[in-house]
């Protein structure tokens, strides 16, 4: 009788603990295994910077213009590799295009702030216009008019 009731008590701490956890453990490996989208974004780095409590992760923010003069659209992201994170400090302040994957559903944030986590960072280099002399040549003096021949002088008496 005393075997009975100990094989009994296994089961329920696996069904109470292990398999939940066992079921956490599955699913936050599933949802960051597979991302719900991916892309690539560009815009000015504005910051990166290794934060957290117990789990560091590093967090950074594009802000993405459309159009100069216009608002700037923040972009908030992760980044799990320090490659990345390295290659990205050295740009603060640059125009940067970033791929990145969108993991919906993570269920703690000891993997990152964001659902974006970047993979990879490119330098995004400004196209330079030609010299002022090549765009807008300078004026050229109009061509002179044809010569008249000169009237006649009259005599008046």
């Amino acid at each position: 009788m005393a075997q009975a009731s100990k094989g009994r008590g296994w089961k329920w701490l696996f069904w109470l603990v292990v398999f939940p956890v066992l079921l956490f453990v599955l699913y936050t490996w599933f949802v960051l295994w597979w991302s719900y989208a991916e892309g690539e974004r560009a815009g000015y780095l504005q910051k990166l910077s290794k934060r957290g409590w117990i789990c560091k992760t590093w967090e950074g923010e594009l802000k993405l213009v459309t159009m100069p003069g216009t608002v700037a659209e923040p972009f908030l992201f992760t980044v799990r590799s320090e490659a990345v994170a390295k290659k990205l400090n050295e740009n603060i302040g640059q125009r940067v295009s970033v791929d990145y994957k969108q993991h919906v559903g993570i269920p703690t944030s000891c993997f990152g702030d964001t659902q974006y986590f970047v993979e990879d960072v490119r330098i995004v280099h400004e196209p330079t216009l030609p010299p002022e002399s090549h765009q807008n040549p300078a004026p050229q003096p109009a061509p002179a008019a044809p010569a008249t021949p000169a009237a006649p002088a009259t005599e008046t008496k």
